[in-house]
């Protein structure tokens, strides 16, 4: 664990000034609830504080209490541009390198001389920050905004929109508290957030019980492909392009889809392939359970990483070609994986 200076912080931050926050390329529920909970923290506090997202977030998230406020920096490149300019302090949340918000807004934001904080759940955290909060034993970004706003003793700011924007990013990075990484603590914020305001049964219905009959088919199309590897304790599951544009697939659509594959029995490895045409790149999520490390994993042949039992990375190559790589390094973790 690496803490900030809070006594420093919060004199720095004494005087109401300009703030971007910022969360990683394809934000997800944790991304979007920590970086929207600060965003009304600080506003609270009195400073001028705005959301730069750099590309969109999927649409059962739009809901947020502040959402509407969030900058695109990729539709929206000049107006964000200018933001950073101005902004005396820079929150990075849920990301710990610079390069999890793309290449253009990475030569951005290492361009500005301006003071850097990171809160962040994620292993190996980079040094570019003045500020680092990072705890990789934390199962959400959202958690860790909570005990923030904890040591910076004011718990008492928290307000029905923060937190639904808390509960939102701990609901969803701990697959609805199901996770190893979910704690007492975690509980316990939890239900303290509820206290505050925090619509549990809404956000629950909205994330997870609203679906397009498009995505529907997907996830069928999905299940279809799935491949088990039993000698290995492995699903995998694949999706191309065409199949992607067959079933009108819209950001979003296949979150959680690995996790079908880490539900049956036997299996303790799941993989999902997923193809970028535009990219030209494969999208990769991991999912373990047990002592399998995925970020190393995912950091050893697939240019990614994030915990131990839930990571992502990306192939470079072909859909057909990176599933085959895959599938070629497994035998050197089959003594891992029988564990």
């Amino acid at each position: 664990m690496i803490a900030i200076d809070y006594k420093a912080l919060k004199s720095a931050l004494a005087t109401p000034t300009k703030i971007a926050i910022i969360p990683h390329r394809n934000p997800d529920g944790d991304a979007i609830g920590s970086t929207l909970a600060l965003n009304h923290y600080l506003k609270k506090m009195g400073h001028e504080a705005v959301v730069i997202s750099p590309n969109e977030a999927p649409s059962f998230l739009h809901w947020m209490p502040g959402f509407e406020t969030i900058v695109n920096f990729e539709s929206d490149r000049e107006h964000a541009i200018k933001t950073l300019k101005e902004a005396s302090f820079v929150f990075t949340l849920d990301f710990n390198h610079l390069s999890r918000v793309g290449h253009d807004m990475q030569i951005n934001l290492e361009r500005l001389k301006t003071t850097f904080v990171m809160i962040d759940h994620h292993q190996q955290p980079d040094s570019y920050a003045q500020y680092t909060y990072s705890d990789t034993s934390i199962c959400a970004t959202c958690q860790m905004v909570y005990h923030f706003m904890e040591s910076m003793k004011d718990l008492d700011k928290i307000n029905p929109d923060i937190a639904n924007c808390l509960y939102t990013g701990i609901l969803t990075d701990t697959g609805s508290f199901k996770f190893a990484s979910t704690t007492a603590t975690t509980h316990q914020v939890a239900a303290a957030l509820i206290e505050k305001g925090a619509q549990n049964a809404e956000i629950h219905r909205a994330i997870y019980d609203t679906n397009s009959p498009s995505r529907l088919h997907l996830l069928g199309c999905a299940l279809k492909n799935m491949e088990i590897i039993p000698e290995f304790h492995t699903a995998i599951i694949h999706l191309s392009q065409a199949e992607l544009d067959q079933y009108n697939y819209k950001k979003g659509d296949t979150e959680g889809l690995v996790n079908y594959g880490l539900s049956i029995d036997g299996v303790e490895f799941a993989v999902i392939f997923i193809e970028n045409a535009a990219e030209k790149m494969v999208k990769i999520s991991f999912r373990s359970q047990g002592s399998f490390s995925v970020n190393e994993f995912s950091r050893a042949h697939f240019n990614g990483g994030g915990h131990d039992n839930a990571a992502g990375g990306r192939g470079e190559d072909s859909l057909e070609n990176t599933i085959a790589y895959f599938k070629s390094i497994l035998p050197n973790y089959k003594n891992q994986l029988d564990k």
